[in-house]
């Protein structure tokens, strides 16, 4: 068993790197390439392609084919067919809302890092039983946000724990999670949304990539 649920530290170092992981919603594998396009203009190659649509699979598949510089993750991974058609498409990592035992356990045997989602204290333990400290913090706005992982991060920081807050963030609120030590990373679905994506909107969701360059620079100096 991985001892983070991960299997190596590149994606995490790709995660700490860019800050932010658009979570993405497509309909149609024929935007894939427009916007890989967009995120990679706007210095943000790295994304979450959500299993909400059949499109999903596809998208992931053709982006690894076209576009290998992307980090691409599956995310909404809620059955075993998700996960291993995860794997399957090239997915890097894997996400999900919730914490569910069976998933974990077989990310671990097919060797995909996972980050389940969590929402308490009993969540995080939960977690960390089955050794995973990298967790998806979700609804992260709607759950407390800053002030409950400010909180929660308290009890936990000796076990190397880390938050992937996503879900109400966006970038007006977005640099009082980065500026937290316990997130390496946020995820995002306001930077390419799925009516921008289906209206080829290129040119705004690039430009919203840079903005989240421009606020993690301002938090860093």
């Amino acid at each position: 068993m991985s001892g983070d649920c991960i299997l190596g530290n590149n994606i995490i170092d790709v995660f700490e790197k860019y800050r932010v992981i658009p979570v993405v919603v497509i309909e149609d594998a024929d935007f894939a390439l427009g916007l890989a396009d967009a995120l990679l203009e706007g210095g943000l190659p790295v994304a979450e392609i959500t299993f909400r649509t059949k499109a999903a699979g596809q998208t992931i598949s053709i982006l690894n084919d076209k576009r290998p510089e992307l980090t691409l993750g599956a995310g909404t991974v809620l059955t075993l067919d998700n996960l291993k058609a995860a794997k399957d498409c090239g997915a890097k990592f894997a996400v999900a809302p919730g914490l569910n035992p069976n998933i974990v356990s077989k990310a671990q045997e097919l060797k995909l890092d996972f980050y389940p989602g969590i929402a308490t204290p009993t969540d995080i333990e939960q977690a960390l039983v089955l050794g995973c400290k990298i967790l998806k913090f979700f609804p992260a706005e709607a759950c407390g946000g800053v002030k409950f992982l400010k909180a929660i991060s308290g009890p936990y920081k000796h076990t190397g724990i880390k938050f992937i807050p996503t879900g109400g963030i966006n970038a007006d609120n977005l640099a009082g999670y980065l500026q937290l030590p316990s997130v390496p990373a946020c995820g995002g679905s306001w930077i390419a949304k799925k009516d921008e994506i289906s209206n080829k909107n290129w040119s705004q969701i690039s430009e919203k990539c840079r903005a989240i360059a421009d606020i993690i620079k301002r938090i860093s100096s």
